[in-house]
């Protein structure tokens, strides 16, 4: 027997229908370019996405067809996000900090009919267009005024002309709610990029997620400013739970560093915000330096790499932020774990509570998770295990577009790459990912655990740890720190002998692991602005086949062998590092 209750399809379009109702006079800013701030409500928005949706019918946007952006956090991104998936077409969100050959592959790939970009991304648009034969319209986000003189795309369309003459009267269309919504490609480390087709279904069981209490615990009295790229997995499904709350939403637009974050934490005075490490390590920098207070920030989600303790702690303890850890990745769209204590763990030590916000966190309702060995076997939850992850659950990817092969096992579990640990709790933590684990003397050695334990040296602001090639050993660990003060960097002592009150455990592996597995400590300046010089011990010929850590992409052999070259990230500069050639670092080796 059915129950008799109403079936009404889960829309993305209800939820700008119900905060224009309901929540109308909410404000939302947007920064943009040049810092200019605009203002308007969840009213207003909801108008202007119809006029957007009027438009592209007027251009012959078809149900199921593909709308590409290239865009910061704006309202016309926002507005975008409404529109397209409303209309029941496909918002394809592309990430312009992809190679430009992924980019171009990605727009191919997803046969995108129509553009909408960002001034700012005028260079990568005049190199894809001639590409990208399926793009019939480039609409620029901006107006007519404002259109860049070296945009060389032809019969481009700026975004308040399109929809200036449109009505702001539209009937959003009722569809089955499995339908496309959006589409978000993989960074593509292992391969081409691989696109995931979220659905309305799945977004808008996400949202609800995403809004309780235990997991972004958004209220209407906060005021949400999302620092995770509205380019990158529907930067974190916050639009969308944002607008089912109701609450004010501000847009930081393309101005991420510590300084523009903290005008318009303090201006808008923005209770909660989100984003990769990186991010919150230049602004507490920013405050630190200028000695400004943080305002009323008082909570920070955080995602997209594992977040030092030592920043977790300065963060909470200088600045009464708490600093929450979430796990996910495209594939999971992307929520899959949330770091939130629970009632017992009150009464217990801040050495016990350190050592579980470094996890990742308990498992969200709506999502399954497990570890499994080598041969597919489940592992106990009992925080010592670690596996693969699986993954399954409402908003979990099926398989890829466009691709046959098939992601799932014959239960439906998905593999997320990484390697990990649940305890009894229901707590993940995940070690490394797996193409990233090093493999050294019969033990896997977490790159994490090593970068997280050097971070935490006050002496040391950014590090990474990658595997490289050796004879006995088969892999070993390379630490490459950054100094906070090049003129005095750690030795390799410091490291080694480094106090930990607060990160004892973790530091305990590192001092193993530095004296068994021989690290190489490399140092070079803050100003990442230069290339630098390498000589590896007993001129090892360093190979890298693939990403290891922080190591981004393999490149041609160096013109004088047996040298390899490697590219490694710091925040978002990049910096070519010849192995193998003659020293010219301050470089400490055994």
């Amino acid at each position: 027997m059915l129950g008799l209750m109403q079936d009404r399809p889960l829309l993305i379009s209800t939820l700008i229908e119900h905060a224009a109702q309901n929540h109308a006079d909410t404000e939302i800013v947007s920064r943009m370019s040049g810092g200019v701030v605009f203002r308007y409500t969840y009213s207003q928005a909801s108008k202007r996405a119809k006029q957007l949706a009027n438009a592209l019918a007027r251009l012959g946007m078809q149900q199921g067809d593909r709308v590409a952006t290239l865009a910061w956090n704006t309202h016309r991104h926002y507005e975008i996000y409404f529109a397209v998936s409303g209309s029941g077409a496909i918002c394809h969100t592309v990430n312009p900090r992809l190679f430009f050959e992924q980019i171009s592959f990605i727009c191919r790939h997803a046969e995108d009919s129509v553009m909408f970009f960002d001034a700012s991304f005028v260079d990568i648009v005049n190199r894809l267009a001639p590409l990208t034969p399926s793009i019939k319209h480039w609409i620029a986000l901006c107006d007519r005024a404002t259109l860049p003189a070296d945009l060389t795309v032809p019969n481009v369309l700026t975004y308040e002309e399109l929809i200036a003459p449109e009505s702001d009267t539209f009937e959003w269309p009722q569809f089955d709610e499995r339908t496309a919504s959006s589409l978000c490609y993989t960074s593509g480390t292992t391969g081409d990029p691989k696109g995931v087709l979220y659905t309305h279904r799945s977004t808008i069981l996400h949202a609800y997620a995403a809004a309780m209490p235990d997991h972004f615990s958004l209220s209407v009295r906060d005021v949400v400013m999302p620092a995770s790229s509205m380019y990158h997995a529907n930067a974190w499904g916050l639009p969308y739970a944002i607008t089912a709350v109701g609450c004010k939403l501000v847009l930081p637009g393309q101005q991420l560093d510590g300084k523009s974050l903290h005008e318009l934490i303090a201006a808008e005075k923005v209770t909660l915000s989100c984003g990769v490490p990186t991010i919150w390590l230049g602004l507490t920098q920013h405050i630190q330096k200028t000695g400004q207070d943080i305002g009323t920030l008082k909570r920070l989600i955080i995602g997209g790499a594992a977040c030092p303790l030592a920043l977790m702690t300065t963060l909470r303890e200088d600045h009464g932020i708490e600093t929450v850890h979430l796990w996910g990745m495209t594939e999971t769209s992307p929520l899959g774990t949330v770091n939130t204590f629970k009632p017992k763990h009150d009464a217990s030590t801040p050495a016990q509570r350190d050592e579980l916000r470094v996890k990742q966190g308990r498992i969200v309702y709506g999502c399954e998770l497990k570890i499994v060995d080598d041969q597919g076997r489940a592992l106990p939850h009992d925080g010592v295990a670690f596996g693969d992850l699986m993954v399954r659950g409402w908003w979990i990817a099926s398989g890829y577009y466009k691709l046959d092969k098939a992601v799932l096992d014959d239960q439906g579990w998905f593999a997320t790459g990484d390697v990990a640990t649940i305890d009894a709790d229901g707590y993940m933590r995940i070690t490394d990912r797996s193409k990233d684990v090093i493999k050294s003397g019969g033990e896997w050695i977490s790159s994490i655990d090593l970068e997280n334990a050097a971070v935490g040296h006050p002496a040391v602001a950014e590090a990474a740890v990658i595997g490289v090639y050796h004879p006995k050993w088969d892999e070993r660990p390379v630490l490459i720190v950054v100094p906070r003060d090049p003129a005095h960097p750690p030795s390799k002592q410091d490291l080694i002998e480094f106090p930990v009150q607060r990160i004892q455990a973790v530091f305990h592996i590192l001092n193993v692991r530095l004296k068994k597995h021989q690290m190489l400590l490399i140092f070079f300046p803050l100003d990442r602005c230069e290339s630098f010089q390498i000589l590896f011990p007993g001129n090892d010929v360093q190979h890298f086949p693939g990403r290891k850590a922080q190591i981004i992409q393999a490149l041609p052999p160096h013109p004088v062998p047996p040298f390899n070259m490697g590219i490694i990230e710091f925040a978002t500069k990049e910096i070519l590092i010849p192995v193998g050639v003659e020293n010219s670092l301050s470089l400490l080796r055994h």
